[in-house]
């Protein structure tokens, strides 16, 4: 890319940027004591998504410093154990899988949904190897299937046994984080990976993986963003920043997928052509959170209350945002 092509596009996200900047006025002015008062922190637990690229841009630190807010960032590789931290109060607001929050909230977490992406069904998949004699989803039955517990694809595989006349105990399942899963792929000592973007695309790319099914036609698979109910009462101001600027970098990649690719590859320390694949997948945009979203997520609280996954009903309502529409 030249020097001229890469100033032109950061330029044109950081327009986006000010222009999401300018629609935070419509908010009114930042309270004094907010702005001069005591000093804030807004504490991040990211994965390998969008807040990568907010964090490597630096404009949401940019943002914040008219409030008086400073930014820490603490990468996790899956959903749980970044609603693990958020239980015990090391981090503020983080990205999440379908599943996660549910298994959180039954944990007794204090968590409230701030807002979602779009259904984004091509972005997790069941893979196998590319000589695995397994071609079809009726053919896992038996097999080792290996997936992160609690996750997003925890649901996508539930569903997708039903929906191909097999129940949940009809696998043996092997509950694994991506980078052991990976791994286990690589030995043969799985037989099916259920796995998400970008940890799904690199296998394509770099093992040759094979789909067996992805999520179309079987879950939404939407990401959520959440912060804890304390620190969103708090700091309400705060966090409609985040968004506006998440927004921003959703409406630039959106225009700019190349681009986008490189960054994300760059961040991420993976080969171009496997993020170039996730981002084909990518469904772009973040929304608020509406009653049928709450609804979307309270068929996953009682669904895994039926496989007694988790060990008592789960009011999802109660971790929706005060203004749910």
């Amino acid at each position: 890319m030249s020097k001229r092509r890469t100033i032109t596009h950061r330029r044109a996200f950081l327009s986006l940027s000010a222009r999401a900047a300018a629609g935070a006025a419509a908010f009114a002015a930042v309270p004094a004591s907010f702005a001069q008062g005591q000093p804030r922190v807004l504490r991040i637990g990211n994965q390998k998504g969008y807040l990568n690229l907010l964090k490597g841009r630096g404009t949401l630190e940019k943002r914040l410093a008219p409030l008086n807010v400073s930014v820490t960032w603490t990468e996790f590789s899956a959903g749980p154990v970044q609603l693990e931290a958020l239980n015990v109060g090391s981090i503020d607001f983080g990205d999440v899988g379908e599943a996660p929050p549910i298994f959180a909230q039954a944990a007794g977490a204090p968590l409230t949904y701030v807002a979602a992406t779009p259904s984004r069904p091509r972005s997790e998949a069941v893979i196998v190897p590319a000589q695995s004699p397994v071609r079809s989803v009726a053919e896992l039955k038996g097999k080792r299937v290996a997936l992160n517990k609690g996750s997003n694809v925890h649901y996508f595989l539930v569903k997708l046994l039903r929906q191909h006349g097999l129940q949940y105990r009809d696998v043996e399942l092997a509950f694994l984080a991506p980078a052991d899963a990976r791994a286990a792929f690589e030995r043969g000592s799985i037989d099916a990976w259920v796995i998400w973007d970008p940890f799904f695309a690199a296998a394509q790319k770099a093992l040759d993986a094979r789909i067996v099914a992805d999520a179309s036609g079987v879950v939404g698979n939407r990401a959520y963003y959440f912060s804890s109910q304390s620190y969103a009462a708090k700091n309400a101001d705060v966090l409609r920043v985040v968004i506006e600027e998440i927004r921003a970098v959703d409406q630039w990649g959106k225009q700019n997928p190349d681009e986008l690719a490189t960054e994300l590859a760059r961040l991420w320390g993976l080969p171009k052509a496997a993020v170039d694949l996730a981002v084909s997948r990518q469904v772009f945009g973040t929304e608020a959170i509406t009653r049928t979203i709450i609804g979307e997520q309270q068929q996953i609280a009682d669904t895994f209350v039926e496989l007694g996954l988790i060990p008592k009903h789960v009011d999802v309502a109660k971790a929706a945002p005060p203004d749910l529409a």
